[in-house]
């Protein structure tokens, strides 16, 4: 083989692993960025608040006669206490309700209360990405 075919096949081969790496580059950083898919209040959020809210935060029950948060509806779920709201749409760091499941207020009130059916890590990641998402009625 000669020098100019040598040079010209190392060339080629370089051109071919910069376009593979090029290539396999974009494919992963592509992958990192595009956004998952948005939090479904219907299909995930009802289901997790009920599971984990609901026998206190129902219409009547002992949550919603002491705080006034029933979650029996989206609207009531933003309505929020006697006080306030506990859900600020777009900031689930400062959302009282983020505050009371992960404990972040005072022990004695980390809901659900008496350690009833805790919420897991993964379903609080859940709700936190919901209420950044602006917790829509989606």
């Amino acid at each position: 083989m000669s020098m100019h075919h040598r040079m010209l096949n190392t060339g080629l081969s370089r051109v071919l692993r910069n376009s593979l790496l090029i290539c396999v580059l974009g494919v992963l950083s592509a992958g990192c960025s595009q956004r998952s898919t948005p939090v479904s209040y219907k299909e995930t959020i009802v289901p997790l608040l009920t599971e984990h809210c609901g026998r206190c935060h129902e219409a009547d029950g002992p949550g919603t006669q002491k705080s006034g948060l029933a979650m029996d509806s989206y609207e009531q779920l933003l309505k929020g206490t006697h006080i306030g709201p506990v859900i600020k749409p777009g900031d689930a760091t400062g959302s009282t309700l983020m505050s009371l499941i992960e404990g972040r207020a005072d022990p004695a009130i980390r809901m659900p209360l008496d350690g009833h059916n805790p919420v897991s890590p993964k379903e609080i990641k859940i709700l936190r990405q919901w209420i950044d998402e602006g917790a829509k009625d989606n």
